[in-house]
């Protein structure tokens, strides 16, 4: 990668950063500011947006640009980034002893080539009482979450166990990006 300018992330996302910073990636962030699909197949809505995204970062052909939509579904239900408390505690609760899915979609743009897959990662949630959501929502981390919780945080006591890749579920599934572009190392 020393040859080319550096990849750009076309997210503001603080865990996407901290992931790519974690195995040496050279990036700069450019966030992108679309309006994402919200309704439809959740691996085709994942998809359109991280290809959405990085089309709306690329300044020019010459650049490396990643785009990446991660969303929650649960019977074909997309549960994107709550509006408020009240949407963070009906989502909680529509997931609460439940197994959901992860997606996220993910989109490189290398010169000509627009590069894209889906992770999908099962996540299976412990019974909640009302009490431990009202515990979790005055943590505050459901704000800016999909699904409305952070794996990486307090978010771990929600969950029972994972198939799949965790990385996706923190909003970056690496293994899917090193699939499509090797050259991130």
């Amino acid at each position: 990668m020393a040859e080319h300018a550096a990849l750009v992330l076309a997210s503001a996302s603080p865990q996407r950063r901290a992931i790519l910073e974690r195995v040496g990636a050279m990036f700069v962030v450019r966030p992108a500011n679309i309006e994402e699909i919200g309704q439809g197949e959740p691996a085709v809505v994942a998809r359109e947006n991280a290809l959405g995204k990085a089309r709306a970062a690329r300044l020019n052909q010459e650049e490396t640009v990643l785009g990446v939509d991660t969303l929650v579904a649960i019977d074909g239900r997309i549960y994107g980034k709550p509006a408020d408390r009240d949407a963070a505690r009906e989502t909680l609760k529509a997931l609460g002893g439940a197994t959901h899915t992860v997606f996220s979609g993910v989109a490189v743009l290398v010169e000509e080539e627009e590069r894209v897959a889906v992770a999908a990662t099962e996540v299976s949630f412990r019974e909640l009482s009302d009490e431990r959501v009202e515990w979790y929502l005055a943590k505050e981390e459901w704000r800016g979450r999909a699904g409305a919780y952070a794996i990486q945080g307090a978010g771990a006591v929600l969950v029972r166990e994972i198939h799949g890749d965790y990385e996706n579920v923190v909003g970056l599934p690496l293994a899917t990006l090193l699939d499509l572009y090797p050259a991130l190392l």
